[in-house]
């Protein structure tokens, strides 16, 4: 989830995911595919090191994805695109919108020039436990999201089973998400394969992502995912 170059119009505000990512980068019941974790309801142990000393190095991404370390502001923005929603966004139904960061994530992210798909792997800190964001997105499978004047229908599905990680992380989900913008038709719509997985405090979040109507290849996503969940755990 390979599309064809988004053409430039792709950068408006329509098109959230996002000009900054693509610039900066091209420039218990146990939980199926991810054995040894169950569904996470209590928060575990904090993982002592910094965010930015654990987000994966860019000579770690999958073959074909050269990658970057974002710094704050951008890494910012780009967690917030991650959800479809984007900062200063209104979310329709309200009880929707994803909850505020605790702090700045760390993030870096990869580009393959040919298909124009990215690569991208968040780690951010929070107060709460996977099973409490896996039941907002069942319950919010689609939402309306208006943000600069443009308005947006994002859909979330869950998959049945995210990858197998080696450590496992304590519990760990997976979705596939389209953002598809009201007016610039398929060409401007994003889709998005995105692996959460969570280790004590620290959530570890990899999403693939491509435009026109395809969706990325889980591969590298599951890789990546991998690559993180192993790097978190080893603290």
């Amino acid at each position: 989830m390979t599309p064809v170059s988004p053409p430039p119009r792709r950068l408006l505000p329509a098109c959230w995911l996002s000009a900054a990512v693509l610039a900066l980068a091209g420039c218990g019941a146990v939980l199926p595919g991810a054995p040894g974790s169950a569904e996470q309801t209590t928060i575990g142990a904090p993982v002592g090191a910094e965010l930015a000393a654990l987000v994966p190095a860019p000579d770690a991404f999958p073959a074909g994805y050269p990658a970057v370390v974002l710094p704050a502001e951008a890494a910012a923005q780009a967690a917030a695109d991650l959800d479809g929603v984007g900062p200063g966004a209104t979310v329709e139904p309200a009880r929707c919108a994803p909850p505020p960061e605790l702090a700045g994530p760390a993030v870096a992210v990869g580009t393959d020039e040919e298909s124009r798909s990215s690569l991208t792997v968040e780690l951010s800190r929070t107060d709460q436990p996977l099973a409490r964001l896996r039941t907002r997105l069942a319950e919010c499978a689609n939402v309306r999201v208006l943000r600069a004047g443009a308005a947006a229908t994002v859909v979330t599905d869950l998959l049945d089973e995210a990858p197998d990680a080696a450590p496992a992380p304590d519990d760990a989900l997976a979705l596939l998400r389209t953002v598809s913008p009201d007016r610039g038709g398929a060409a401007l719509t994003q889709t998005m394969r995105t692996v959460i997985g969570q280790v004590g405090d620290v959530r570890i979040t990899v999403t693939g992502m491509v435009f026109g109507g395809s969706e990325p290849e889980p591969g590298p996503v599951d890789e990546l995912f991998a690559t993180a969940v192993e790097r978190v755990r080893a603290g």
